[in-house]
């Protein structure tokens, strides 16, 4: 997993994604003192998620059967794979649990995939679909555990360099670490990289204890995005080396990150897309001063009137 290799996979994957824009912000609109924040913005790529890019390089670096295209997924890579399916017309059957929210699950049938809800967690769906995939001959597309899924993660860093070339550090969210993997691969040490958890879900926490990838808890308000049972054995090596450490956000912190986004910023994003923000609100991780800090707002898979009468107060 290499930046060059990176680099190749952009090139085939570009005519196929979108380039997210990066908005630098004050860090005191939500009074984190005098900071600027670059926000990757990547609820606005296809599919409501960044998994569009590690669903395109499979789709367009394998060889793919007749039969098409199987992947399990908490719903965003549910989602990008059935829009890649789609834009692509390749048949496609994803399987979801039952925590995937309304918005992904719609967001799936929208794209003509084939839906099957199955089990309570991420990992029911995986079985499903590994059961599937030897019945049918469909191409399974890992959410996290694929190079080619870490390659077109990786083509996120490639992006954000260019466009904010002079972070210091960047925060990540971890669910199976496909996207922290991914981006690690390209930076190479050259930033601080550190990953974000929720309290209910520290899959990357317990397995960096471990020294390899174990069961973790699979719960909390992101439970659809960030809550695999372990991480990634190809994902592991590669946060190991290069990421420098993981902060542990609570499930009230990542629902407070989102009503802020909202409030000052007017982006709506999902709680599994907040929590790399909600290490910064709730102080989870405290830039030094002049420190040089980057955010990716992952996705943004939520039903966004109903969130945004939430939270916002009449005049």
């Amino acid at each position: 997993m290499s930046p060059e290799a990176i680099a190749r996979c952009e090139k085939i994957i570009r005519p196929h994604i979108r380039r997210t824009p990066v908005i630098c912000v004050d860090a005191g609109d939500f009074g984190l003192g005098a900071n600027t924040i670059a926000c990757k913005l990547e609820l606005l790529q296809h599919a409501g998620s960044f998994k569009a890019r590690g669903a395109f390089a499979n789709l367009l670096t394998r060889a793919v059967p007749l039969a098409g295209v199987v992947a399990a997924s908490g719903g965003n890579h549910g989602a990008a794979v059935a829009y890649a399916a789609m834009r692509l017309e390749v048949p496609a059957r994803i399987f979801v649990p039952s925590v995937s929210s309304p918005a992904k699950i719609k967001r799936i049938r929208d794209c003509g995939a084939d839906l099957v809800i199955e089990g309570n967690r991420y990992d029911d769906a995986l079985a499903a679909s590994e059961v599937w995939a030897a019945q049918s001959g469909a191409m399974p597309v890992h959410a996290f555990d694929q190079d080619e899924t870490l390659l077109g993660q990786g083509t996120l860093g490639l992006e954000l360099e260019q466009q904010a070339h002079d972070i210091d550090t960047l925060l990540v969210a971890v669910g199976g670490g496909g996207l922290i993997a991914g981006i690690a691969a390209w930076y190479a040490g050259r930033i601080k990289l550190v990953g974000v958890e929720p309290v209910a879900s520290p899959t990357l926490t317990r397995a960096l204890a471990a020294g390899r990838p174990v069961d973790a808890e699979a719960g909390g308000v992101a439970s659809d995005s960030l809550a695999p049972r372990r991480v990634g054995e190809r994902v592991f090596p590669i946060v190991k080396e290069h990421v420098h450490g993981v902060v542990l956000v609570t499930d009230d912190a990542i629902v407070a990150a989102q009503q802020a986004l909202w409030q000052i910023l007017r982006i709506v994003a999902e709680p599994g897309g907040a929590a790399a923000f909600a290490a910064l609100l709730s102080g989870a991780y405290r830039p030094q001063r002049g420190e040089r800090v980057g955010v990716v707002i992952s996705g943004g898979n939520t039903t966004a009137v109903d969130f945004a009468a939430a939270t916002t107060r009449p005049a």
